[in-house]
């Protein structure tokens, strides 16, 4: 890496500039409806780091440019952006006159993009996160049509989680430690002050960080960047919520140098588009600027987004056909009124402080400093009593009955099951949870006042710091440099609060599953009785701290562009152990070892410009990646005990693009090459038969595991195509294509933990089950292959109308990697009957959902409701999936029965009580916007 710095700081001195006469472009930019000039306007020059902002009287000059043919781009927030073809002459500076821009109406389309990443983003098992808020400030065609077209499919952009992009406000990085996703709902509802905002895409360079291989996302709320003037909006749509209202005010740079915006919203619901999921959220917004002098301004901004929404359960085969894919097991009635059990609340408020220093007119330094606080609590039912409260519970399905040759009944020849029967028409009849009971239960406990059944939140309550430096510079007309160093500091609580005690007095804190001194959560307050708001079950602390800096050198010429960066970090992470778990009384209290990774980036890429219009793009990376802070304990919520093999991931990534950009075609074609290794994973499940009688010393019974898989490689092949051509002054043609092969690459280990068998002398229960065997599986959870083509037309008089058919195809169920070990086929080296290798292949073939298409339809409308400003109201309507397709989004398989005999039994009916659980994809949907601009 030193070698690298070095060589590239002495081929710096080599560049020699010569003086040249000054060739360039000058014009002013007017908005077509009140015809006056527009302040901060962006022009810029493709594919060169030539730009400027036009000035209060909508002025831009931009000089240094090279002779011949010129694209320029003048773009500015809600307007649509304008291209222009200009020949630039040596010497001489193109006046180019008036230059209007026209609202872009389809912005609305843009704001209504929550609709589609905000439900159940970041669920354990949701099979519904979403990458697709990273595309929303993009006007590329093809990422167009993976946010709004696809992105309701859960369609990933290079079949990436979005935890390889980096998304940053004001460039402090919102991705989470913990799992190194973004959490949207942090700034939820807050379309309009988030709007400015800067997209990269993939491993292509970005001004504020070295990013990832997904690409980069920077939110501007600096208060001088907003357009002056009001915004009221008000909308219903069908889908995670039913209505939001909205206001925001901009007051624009002032002549004594202050700035301030303020935003807010309400989204609400008292049902969703799947049963049973109530939708409440605020959110609030500030920003305020002093502008000292040329040199230096500093701004405040404050996000507070609270967000409260019932979930909705994935469900086996056999519920769906009994109920529907609307079903949701986790609600029932109480009082008249649907009260679910699995609320997610979210409430994590983000206030920072930037400084603006221009150090000369080639060299700014922006510094930030930020503060997050709050809590993400998901709440469940703790049960005590032997009778599971779940509607959906195996033991209370027919199959459960099906598969159990002792319900049969034979009389006169006939064969019944009406055990069965009764279960089938009980489910039907109702299946949801019975809140009554639950109450009822609590009042005849043995124990008087002992709630048996309790609602109870896993809860996250951080704290983390973040402070950075950005240094921009234009180090010649040539060459520029980026550079930047973050610091993040976090104190993470988990935890187990209660929340509701169901009509009883207090709860004991021991878990009745185990005997003895195992029982208890904390050895050193045994069988204590908690209330509302205790802290109970399980308590600890993550800290975490992370260090990261990079540089950026750019290179511009007149036929070719090229970059160089690299990146250093450094994480630490540690658990603090707040209870002395029973069954861990020597791993759990007090802190673990720490836990450091030092990692390193390197990227580059090259722009070669055949013409002014075509051009090859070859971007490449090379990074590694400290695994996610989840992934590091391997039981966190109850020891301190570190997951074996414990790596950092390598990552590689390349992409060649061809690329044309002319007034009426857009197009580019892109190949792209990832490969990931080295990856850890952990979940939670109910396995049986994954431990003998001697090892386990209570028979084959149930065990709650803890899957630790490591050593994970993945590969990701593809091709991208977006295509977009101005048939008319009025009709424009879209085509989009992905085809993607997203598969995983190795055969990686499967270490198990069983807390049944700890004891003092075992204090990390832990079993090499060897390797499993996933290689060429495909990766799960999105479509591999999306295509669409879209027609839109724009009427002078300020209306249009879009539609587009999407075909999407090649998405997969997420596959169960404990039954796929030698485990499943083999006991104790002796292979189970009838596991031969086609009935295993047969069982173990990985399931692919249908393909299916989408027919989505969108239009606005926009007035001028005053002649001497921009005064407008306008509406923005879309209807998606208009012809109702029922589709998969994602699913996985459970891995319960994880033996080969078992499994058969379980499916002997054709109807298993632990087959795959999956997530459906929205029916008919619509989104009206009415919006006023004053």
């Amino acid at each position: 890496m030193k070698k690298l710095v070095f060589s590239t700081l002495f081929v710096l001195q080599t560049f020699l500039i010569f003086a040249q006469a000054s060739s360039g472009v000058t014009g002013k930019v007017i908005d077509s409806k009140s015809q006056k000039p527009l302040q901060n306007v962006v022009a810029s020059i493709q594919n060169t780091n030539l730009t400027a902002l036009t000035n209060a009287l909508g002025v831009f000059t931009i000089k240094d440019i090279s002779d011949g043919s010129q694209l320029l781009r003048i773009s500015s927030v809600g307007f649509k952006d304008q291209l222009l073809a200009v020949e630039i002459t040596k010497g001489e500076i193109i006046d180019l006159g008036i230059v209007v821009l026209e609202e872009d109406i389809t912005t609305e389309q843009q704001l209504s993009l929550v609709t589609l990443t905000e439900n159940d983003l970041g669920d354990d098992n949701s099979g519904s996160e979403s990458t697709s808020g990273l595309l929303q400030a993009s006007r590329d065609s093809y990422q167009q049509a993976a946010a709004f077209n696809w992105g309701q499919a859960r369609f990933r952009i290079r079949g990436l989680d979005n935890e390889y992009g980096t998304t940053m406000i004001n460039g402090v990085v919102m991705n989470k430690i913990l799992d190194g996703r973004p959490q949207w709902s942090n700034w939820g509802g807050l379309n309009d002050a988030t709007r400015n905002q800067e997209f990269t895409m993939g491993s292509a360079p970005s001004d504020y960080t070295f990013g990832g291989i997904l690409g980069t996302q920077e939110i501007n709320t600096r208060a001088s960047t907003y357009r002056k003037g009001t915004r009221v909006t008000f909308s219903g749509t069908n889908t995670n919520y039913s209505w939001r209202s909205m206001g925001t005010y901009a007051s624009g740079m002032n002549t004594d140098g202050w700035a301030f915006v303020v935003s807010g919203s309400r989204r609400w619901a008292q049902e969703g588009y799947f049963e049973g999921t109530d939708y409440s959220a605020n959110s609030l917004f500030a920003s305020v600027e002093k502008k000292f002098n040329d040199k230096h301004s500093l701004n405040f901004t404050s996000i507070y987004a609270q967000n409260s929404r019932g979930k909705s359960s994935p469900n086996t085969k056999e519920v769906n056909d009994l109920k529907g894919i609307k079903y949701n097991s986790y609600w029932g009635w109480q009082d008249g009124r649907k009260r679910n059990s699995r609320d997610k609340d979210i409430e994590e408020p983000i206030n920072m402080l930037s400084h603006y220093w221009k150090i000369s007119d080639k060299t700014s330094l922006n510094t930030n400093v930020a503060y997050q606080l709050g809590y993400i609590g998901n709440s469940r039912i703790d049960n005590q009593n032997s009778k599971n409260p779940d509607p959906s519970y195996y033991r209370d399905l027919p199959s459960y009955y099906l598969n159990n040759p002792d319900s049969y009944v034979t009389i006169g020849g006939v064969t019944t099951n009406p055990e069965a029967d009764a279960a089938r028409q009980k489910f039907i009849n109702d299946g949801q949870l019975d809140w009554i009971a639950m109450y009822a239960a609590n009042k005849r406990s043995a124990n008087a006042g002992k709630s048996v059944y309790v609602l109870y939140q896993d809860r996250t309550d951080d704290r983390q710091f973040s402070a950075n430096s950005i240094l921009f510079s234009n180090l010649s007309d040539n060459i520029s440099l980026n550079a930047g160093g973050t610091y993040r500091k976090l104190k993470s609580h988990n935890y187990q609060k209660l929340e509701d005690l169901l009509g009883g007095q207090f709860f004991l804190d021991v878990d009745p599953f185990y005997s003895g001194d195992q029982t208890q959560s904390d050895l050193n307050n045994p069988n204590r009785k908690v209330v509302v708001g205790d802290e109970y079950g399980y308590n600890y602390n993550l800290n975490a701290d992370v260090f990261d800096a990079f540089t950026q050198f750019k290179f511009n010429y007149k036929k070719f562009d090229f970059y160089l960066a690299q990146s250093f970090s450094k994480s630490e992470y540690q658990r603090e152990g707040l209870y002395r778990n029973g069954i861990y009384a020597n791993s759990s209290l007090g802190y673990s070892n720490k836990v450091s990774f030092e990692n390193f980036g390197f990227k580059g890429g090259l722009t070669y410009k055949i013409t002014g219009q075509h051009y090859l793009n070859f971007n490449g990376a090379y990074m590694t990646k400290a695994p996610g802070m989840r992934n590091v304990f391997s039981n966190a919520r109850i020891n301190n005990n570190i997951t074996p093999d414990l790596q950092s991931e390598n990552v590689f990534s390349v992409d060649g693009s061809y690329i044309i950009r002319t007034p009426k075609l857009k197009m580019r074609l892109t190949a792209f090459y990832t490969k990931i290794s080295k990856a850890t994973e952990l979940s939670f499940f109910y396995g049986e038969g994954l431990f003998d009688e001697a090892t386990v010393g209570v028979g084959n019974e149930d065990s709650f595991i803890s899957e630790i898989i490591t050593g994970i490689d993945k590969k990701n092949i593809g091709a991208e195509f977006g295509f977009e051509y101005q048939l008319t002054s009025t009709i424009k043609a879209t085509v989009n294509a992905s085809y993607g092969q997203y598969t995983y690459d190795n055969n990686p280990n499967v270490y198990l933990n069983d807390d049944a068998q700890a004891s003092l002398t075992n204090t990390s229960p832990i079993t090499n089950f060897g390797s499993t065997y996933l290689k060429d599986y495909r990766m799960p959870g999105m479509p591999q292959q999306a295509y669409s083509f879209g027609l839109e037309y724009r009427d002078p008089k300020f209306w249009w109308i879009s539609a587009n058919i999407n075909h999407l195809d090649d998405n997969y169920l997420d596959v169960s990697a404990v039954r796929r070990t030698t485990n499943f086929v083999d006991d104790n080296g002796i292979g189970y009957d009838g596991a031969t290798i086609d009935n295993v292949r047969k069982v173990l073939k990985q399931e692919k959902f249908d393909a299916f298409q989408l027919l989505n339809l969108a239009g606005g409308k926009s007035w001028r409701i005053s002649s001497k400003n921009r005064n407008t109201v306008g509406f923005f309507a879309s209807i998606n999936n208009v012809l109702d397709v029922t589709y998969k989004t994602g699913g996985f398989e459970q891995s319960r029965k994880a033996t080969y005999p078992d499994y058969v039994a379980d499916n002997s009916n054709g109807t298993p009580s632990f087959g795959p659980k999956y997530f459906y994809g929205y029916g008919r949907t619509y989104f009206l916007n009415v919006y006023i601009n004053l």
